[in-house]
């Protein structure tokens, strides 16, 4: 019997399981590691192991384990489809995903959620965007009337087309309805004419040289967020988790926006996207990385529900109800900090300004403003240094965004960045003697 009991307890080691794991309190995390704005619920958070040490220090007083298991999505939409069967305890994703999520679950007491907290918020709608390819004629949001683009239905990216398309009036569009690395695949191989995608999709494709982009979110002037939702009956049953989860996110939070670089490639490291194109959003004017529930971000989701009836079966739901703020508000309380302070703060991204990340540095360089990030990065090269990345700010929109990628306008002694050729052009309509210039000539020109 000794010898049975051995050979049990080592089977089990080998397979990697806690002899006491049956004991143990489980609680199941959704999250998308490739989504930046929700690394602090998930890619950041997992990596630094915060919610594992809240726990354990749990375990400590009170002498209850617990298990933590992570699963990791393209979308928040099979996250979703595993709360509603009552499979992930805690999720997070975008502000329509959160929205159908929260329609869905609502009909099982057992499986309704309610969104416990933001992870990343950009008051103006830039962290979802419209790509074409390089080659592409596009050059504004009408030119794709007719043409077809590729989305996840249901999904922030989805809801910024056709929130842009409706602006623009544009109708003909056929949306092709796929996971953000199919549509990829589409865009490159001419099967769809425009991709509308979230963070960090349109990033990692223009970075890599296979999409320009035409249609910034920010024009929409309309704010977009990423969020944290919990099952209630989980939560009603181990509060002590939804709270060392929502403490181990405050971790997460304090830790990406003190030491944004670092974090980068944290990310990098466990999303396998470029460090490069994590820093453009996780750096400084990028995504807001703020756990609060501010109001202006949750009337924006009520203000998101008639797209969603729009394009399906979208049962009613009560968006004040189902935003809970009590849970994060006692984290906060836990900490001495002042919630109703923080719920009440917007940041606003900075007009002017660059950052520069030369290779081999562990720091980067700010800069005044975006002709001045030019003399850098030409001073740079000038002495052989090789520039990692360059970041601007869109001069109309506030944008952070690659200076490569830009489209610059000269007007007199200045060089100003655009996301978008679009934007350049509304400038240089407005501003006679102003003229568009391709980034070598704005390095070249710049004095």
């Amino acid at each position: 019997m000794k010898r049975s009991a051995v050979l049990l307890a080592l089977a089990l080691i080998a397979s990697g399981c806690a002899l006491d794991s049956s004991d143990a309190v489980g609680v199941v995390v959704g999250y998308q590691s490739k989504t930046i704005n929700t690394v602090t619920a998930g890619t950041l958070l997992r990596a630094q192991g915060y919610l594992e040490r809240r726990l354990d220090d749990i375990t400590k007083r009170t002498g209850t384990k617990y298990r933590v298991t992570w699963q990791d999505y393209d979308t928040g939409a099979p996250i979703t489809a595993q709360m509603v069967a009552e499979k992930i305890d805690i999720g997070s994703m975008g502000d329509y995903p959160m929205l159908i999520n929260g329609s869905k679950t609502q009909a099982n007491e057992r499986a309704r959620t309610e969104i416990v907290s933001v992870t990343g918020y950009q008051p103006k709608g830039a962290l979802n965007m419209v790509v074409v390819t390089p080659a592409s004629p596009a050059g504004a949001i009408t030119d794709l009337a007719g043409k077809k683009v590729s989305a996840s239905v249901g999904s922030a990216g989805h809801g910024t087309l056709v929130r842009a398309m409706a602006n623009a009036g544009i109708s003909g569009v056929e949306v092709f309805n796929q996971q953000p690395q199919v549509g990829a695949s589409a865009l490159e191989s001419g099967q769809v004419q425009a991709l509308s995608q979230f963070v960090a999709w349109p990033g990692l494709l223009v970075h890599q040289g296979k999409a320009k982009l035409l249609y910034d979110g920010a024009e929409l002037n309309y704010p977009t967020l990423h969020g944290v939702v919990a099952r209630r009956a989980y939560a009603a049953a181990h509060p002590e988790v939804l709270d060392a989860f929502l403490q181990a996110q405050l971790d997460a939070t304090d830790f990406i926006n003190t030491k944004p670089l670092e974090a980068a490639r944290i990310v990098a490291q466990g999303s396998g996207l470029p460090a490069e194109v994590v820093y453009l959003y996780n750096g400084p004017g990028g995504t807001a990385f703020d756990t609060t529930l501010k109001a202006p971000l949750v009337d924006a989701l009520k203000g998101d529900v008639p797209y969603l009836k729009s394009i399906g079966d979208f049962a009613d739901l009560d968006v004040a109800g189902f935003v809970q703020d009590a849970p994060l508000r006692a984290a906060f309380a836990t900490r001495k900090l002042d919630y109703d302070k923080a719920v009440g703060q917007i940041d606003h991204p900075s007009l002017t300004g660059g950052e520069l990340w030369l290779d081999g540095s562990d720091t980067t360089q700010s800069v005044a403003d975006p002709t001045a990030l030019l003399r850098a990065v030409r001073d740079a090269a000038a002495h052989g240094a090789r520039v990692r990345a360059a970041y601007v700010h869109d001069a109309e929109l506030g944008t952070r965004w690659f200076a490569d990628k830009s489209v610059w306008v000269r007007d007199g002694q200045n060089f100003l960045p655009f996301d978008t050729t679009a934007g350049a052009h509304r400038y240089v309509a407005a501003h006679p003697g102003s003229v568009a210039v391709d980034y070598q000539q704005a390095l070249a020109g710049a004095a």
